[in-house]
């Protein structure tokens, strides 16, 4: 569904930038939106809906062979991708995530691989039998996931081009082939940081 393009401006929306009826619209709505996560700028839209997912891929010219990072609200949305926590692996996500929001892992957001074998899901993993979620700390985000429900967020940029900084640049790669922007002005974060974590509890770092 295409709605129309609409780039709002931090100055005229409330502090949080995440508390913003437009945006759930269009995201609930199958819609796909540029707007700041708890690290950069990312094109984002539901995970769980294989149309949006191909629909990103296409707009970013992304590797098809590429899986996409999934921001979720809840520990408990990792059921939704027919991945069921044993308490042992709970305790080692506690390690890099705060479940409970009481921790304080803001000066590093880290998201995590984990074995996902559902063949249903291919478009998400692209065959590569995992997938990759972060939990932000930001109460606001979360509060967002919760509402959309779990969001691809691959960078906002086309294939093979530094991400996008700020909402011009974003609209340079992208023009009108997205529903919405959301301006949170310059963002000079990196990506987060990426580790997998094995069936035994041992962790490889895929990236700093």
């Amino acid at each position: 569904m295409i709605m129309d393009i609409e780039i709002l401006s931090l100055n005229k929306m409330q502090n949080n930038i995440w508390e913003n009826e437009n945006l759930i619209k269009v995201l609930k709505n199958k819609g796909v939106a540029v707007m700041p996560t708890d690290t950069i700028y990312g094109i984002v839209g539901e995970a769980l809906d294989k149309d949006v997912v191909e629909r990103i891929y296409n707009i970013k010219g992304r590797n098809p062979d590429k899986p996409c990072i999934i921001l979720i609200g809840d520990i408990k949305d990792l059921e939704r991708f027919s991945i069921y926590l044993t308490e042992e692996k709970k305790k080692d996500l506690e390690k890099y995530w705060s479940l409970d929001n009481t921790q304080d892992f803001q000066s590093k957001a880290v998201s995590i691989v984990l074995d996902c074998e559902n063949d249903s899901l291919e478009y998400l993993h692209r065959g590569t039998n995992t997938l990759a979620f972060r939990l932000p700390f930001s109460n606001d985000l979360r509060n967002l996931l919760i509402e959309t429900g779990p969001l691809i967020v691959p960078s906002a940029n086309t294939e093979a081009t530094p991400p996008s900084v700020n909402i011009e640049e974003a609209k340079r790669y992208f023009e009108d082939l997205v529903d919405l922007y959301i301006d949170g002005g310059e963002l000079k974060g990196k990506a987060s940081k990426l580790i997998k974590l094995n069936m035994d509890g041992s962790v490889v770092v895929l990236r700093e």
